[in-house]
């Protein structure tokens, strides 16, 4: 504020009664910062002797009738010189008014070849520095990336000395592309340069473009050991290098503001002491363009301070206000302004400032610039005289460190069982405050390879995806393109997008996509659960053919004459009736099939052939069927089954009502997204449409949901990881089906680190000694919470219950229930007709009968009446005669 305040002070001294000169100012739209930097400098530089006053146009560059309009409108106002910016469009138009009207344009755009008198150029060339940089590091072949909206004088440059040094360049154009495509023809450009071997690359753009570059680079892994890159602009910091330092490639540049010298920390100081709402752009670091607009007001000033002195007439007189007039008329004073312009010698934010007779930058110095793992360093400097000079030798920048005395960085990601937090970790520090399989896995990693090495949980809890939108990393996979990490000891998958940016082990782990679903209730034996060893179609058939025998029994006794008998009477008795009897009645036949079946056998039995053969054939069917009965019966009654909804990926995907998804930003979600089988890509056109979302973020929010699902929600993910939380309480998930693909897990470092072949050799090892599958039933099997297992749910045998047999003790009771009823009708009945025929009451009769049934008597005496014949008594002998 105290800065505002006296720059505000200031601009008003300037205003009140000091001479003043008319300065025209063109900026293009989106240049805050330079507008601001111009502000500033008219504030900084006027005196209350003398000052400048802008006339200020925001116009489209690009735009050469916008150009014209504006330039005469600044001419007309009376201006003396004019400050603005152009590109390839309209420089020909600045530079034909100027040479025209005789009028002085002061620019911070890249310089154009050519004597145009009255253009000064405050942008150092670039051409020198740059052919130098590449003799440096004796490049030979590489690719030149040109804007051509800069200009090609620089490509031709390049061009003609690589004829002479027989470079081999590969000149590419990058400023026709278009903004809605520039992404994509960015990758296909840099997987073009890599088919052809072209990792050394020159990017002559400006900062903006060299970002959207930069991103492309990030995302298609081009940024890692074995690339290097020259930013031929002189901004080398103005730009976001953060997602780039820590790849591993070279990246090469140079600066024209040096931020340690003393004049530009004391003006760095001021600018950002700015309120950002009164100067916009205040807020960040003074960018190379905006930094020559600052030391431009300063050059005006003092030419124009210079003039004033010398007293020389700088008056607009008759038509030389119309820049459109015919024929043209020069302004008389304009060539002294420019040679006044051109004679100003002062040191501003960009170093010694001193122009040539064309209005070019001479003795001018530019640092040069290498980005190392700690930023942005200067290696040496640039000038006219010594040409390259470096202060600090390097051929290879930016390679990775020796492990030796070194704190390997090892991202990891909080999963159960592979990285936990121990119970009282807040007592512990560091490392020793987890636990799990990869916690153990890195210690032998490490002491295999003989470094040391410091846990660190990735922040955003992720694996490691591209965006979408934006092509950044994000999760484990990110630290690593990013620099944040050395090495990833996690559960992370083996693919082919993360292969392209980083570097995999071998897998220590072997795996597949599987599916977890809610445990279904298991399903207790029923009250009939012994009918269940054999179908309702097979019951039905058997009482069917039980019928259908008994039939059959029945009619072939009726008329085989073997089954027709007369009664033979007792020992000494004379028979009571002459007609045949027949044993094998309706109610027999169906007495004899039950007994058979029953494997109880009859008192009674076929004597005819006929009958022989049904009850043989009834016997074997019956032998079968209670043979196959039994063998079932036990299984069914001591085993408790469990039907679940789902069995494989067909079932999940020909169904809507159970819901299913994966973890969001991991390999399950990407290999579904890829997968050109049908029945996954089904999968996938499900998830990604499936509302609410169906993706989760972690893996316990996915086994979460699917307990609280109530069996709507499968999830889809690491067969390893099911497996663990299938050993985990409260036991209630189970996993289904076989995996659907194949895969591993490998511990990633970044491109061409030097740990890569030792965490190989490691790897290897311990998986010959065993040591990677004793780690895995120690934290999966050994430390299970659901009994033993292999992975596998299997079915256990128990002691039977009541409800397991409860049937046949219903049955049981029914039977005896039924047979007193019938009892009780038989014996109603048979009172009923003793009744009739002894004329007797029913009651009476009934009591008769209960009293046979309870003591087997009859009478009062206690006598019962036997009927029987005696040798030589007549047929019609009553039982009143016997008694």
């Amino acid at each position: 504020m105290k800065m505002l305040l006296l720059l505000t002070l200031l601009w008003r001294d300037a205003l009140c009664g000091s001479p003043s000169v008319q300065i025209g100012g063109l900026f293009p739209r989106g240049a805050d910062q330079e507008y601001s930097a111009f502000r500033v400098g008219m504030v900084q530089f006027g005196t209350a002797d003398f000052r400048l006053t802008p006339h200020i146009d925001n116009l489209e560059v690009a735009n050469s009738f916008a150009v014209t309009n504006c330039f005469c409108s600044q001419f007309s106002r009376g201006v003396y010189a004019i400050f603005g910016f152009y590109d390839k469009k309209s420089v020909n138009t600045i530079t034909s008014f100027c040479e025209t009207l005789h009028v002085s344009f002061i620019t911070p755009s890249f310089p154009v070849e050519g004597m145009n008198q009255f253009v000064l150029q405050m942008r150092p060339d670039i051409k020198g520095p740059l052919v130098s940089l590449v003799e440096y590091y004796k490049w030979e072949k590489f690719a030149y990336l040109y804007d051509s909206d800069r200009g090609l004088s620089t490509l031709q440059v390049i061009l003609d000395t690589a004829a002479e040094r027989k470079w081999v360049v590969t000149a590419i154009n990058v400023g026709n592309l278009k903004d809605e495509r520039k992404d994509e023809a960015y990758r296909s450009l840099f997987q073009d340069l890599e088919s052809r071997k072209e990792r050394r690359i020159i990017l002559d753009c400006e900062q903006d473009k060299v970002k959207d570059i930069m991103e492309q680079v990030i995302t298609i892994g081009r940024h890692v050991k074995g690339y290097h890159y020259i930013i031929a602009n002189l901004g080398f910091v103005d730009g976001d290098l953060s997602k780039i330092q820590y790849g591993g490639a070279n990246v090469s540049g140079f600066q024209i503001v040096d931020f340690d010298d003393p004049v530009v920390a004391k003006f760095d100081q001021r600018w950002e002491a700015l309120e950002e709402k009164e100067y916009p752009g205040a807020d960040t670091r003074i960018r190379y363009t905006s930094a020559l607009t600052y030391d431009a007001v300063q050059v005006m000033t003092e030419a124009f301070r210079f003039l004033h002195k010398q007293r020389i007439d700088m008056s607009r007189r008759g038509n030389s206000g119309d820049c459109l007039a015919n024929p043209a008329v020069p302004w008389a004073q304009g060539v002294e302004i420019e040679r006044a312009l051109k004679q100003v010698r002062v040191d501003g934010l960009t170093g010694n400032i001193q122009f040539d007779q064309y209005g070019k930058r001479v003795n001018y110095s530019v640092t040069i610039m290498e980005l190392k793992n700690n930023g942005p360093v200067k290696i040496g400097y640039w000038n006219e005289v010594d040409k390259m000079v470096v202060t600090k030798s390097d051929l290879y920048p930016n390679d990775t460190m020796g492990m030796e005395n070194k704190t390997v960085v090892v991202t990891t990601i909080l999963e159960a069982p592979y990285v936990m937090l121990k119970k009282n970790a807040e007592l512990f520090q560091d490392n020793d405050r987890y636990e799990g399989y990869c916690v153990d896995l890195a210690a032998e990693i490490a002491k295999h390879c003989g470094i040391r090495y410091q846990l660190r949980i990735v922040k955003d809890g992720k694996y490691g995806a591209r965006d979408a939108e934006t092509k950044i990393w994000n999760g484990m996979v990110g630290e690593l393109v990013y620099g944040k990490a050395d090495i990833a000891v996690a559960p992370l998958t083996i693919t082919l997008v993360r292969e392209e940016v980083i570097d995999f082990s071998k897998p220590f782990m072997s795996l597949g996509i599987s599916i977890m679903i809610k445990k279904p209730q298991k399903s207790k034996p029923g009250v009939f659960s012994f009918l269940d060893p054999l179908a309702y179609e097979i019951w039905m058939c058997i009482v069917f053919a039980y019928i259908g025998v008994s039939v059959v029994l029945f009619l072939v006794s009726r008329f085989s004459p073997y089954e027709w008998q007369l009664e033979e009477p007792e020992d000494g008795a004379l028979p009571l009736t002459t007609e045949s009897t027949n044993e094998f009645g309706i109610f027999n036949s169906l007495w004899f099939s039950l007994g058979a079946f029953m494997r109880q056998g009859c008192d009674i039995s076929p004597r005819s052939l006929s009958g022989r053969i049904v009850g043989g054939v009834w016997w074997f069917f019956t032998l079968i069927i209670i043979s196959s009965y039994t063998a079932n019966l036990a299984a069914f009654l001591t085993v408790e089954r469990m039907v679940s909804p789902i069995e494989s990926a067909e079932d999940l995907a020909k169904q809507t009502e159970i819901a299913y998804g994966t973890l969001d930003s991991g390999s399950t979600k990407e290999f579904f997204r890829r997968s050109k089988i049908a029945l996954f890509d089904k999968m996938w056109q499900y998830m990604k449409s499936a509302e609410p979302s169906v993706f989760v973020k972690k893996t316990a929010e996915g086994v979460l949901r699917v307990r609280k699902s109530k069996g709507k929600y499968a999830y889809l993910l690491e067969s390893t990881m099911n497996e663990y939380i299938e050993q985990r309480k409260p036991c209630d998930t189970m996993k289904v089906g076989g995996n659907l693909d194949s895969k591993g897990y490998g511990i990633a470092t970044p491109k061409g680190s030097s740990l890569r072949n030792m965490v190989n050799l490691a790897v290897l090892k311990l998986n010959e000694q065993g040591l990677l599958d004793k780690l895995k039933n120690k934290w999966w099997y050994d430390k299970g919470e659901c009994g033993s297992g292999g992975g596998e749910s299997k079915e256990k045998t128990s002691a039977l219950s009541l409800s397991n047999v409860a049937g046949v003790f219903y049955i049981l009771v029914g039977g005896l229930g039924l047979a007193m009823m019938v009892a009780l009708v038989e014996f109603c009945y048979k009172s009923r007709t003793e009744a009739k025929k002894m004329k007797m009451t029913f009651t009476d009769a009934m009591r008769s009968k209960a009293r046979m049934s309870i003591t087997g008597q009859t009478s009062e005496n206690g006598r019962v009446p036997v009927a029987y014949l005696r040798p030589g008594l007549p047929m019609s002998l009553s039982m009143t005669d016997l008694s």
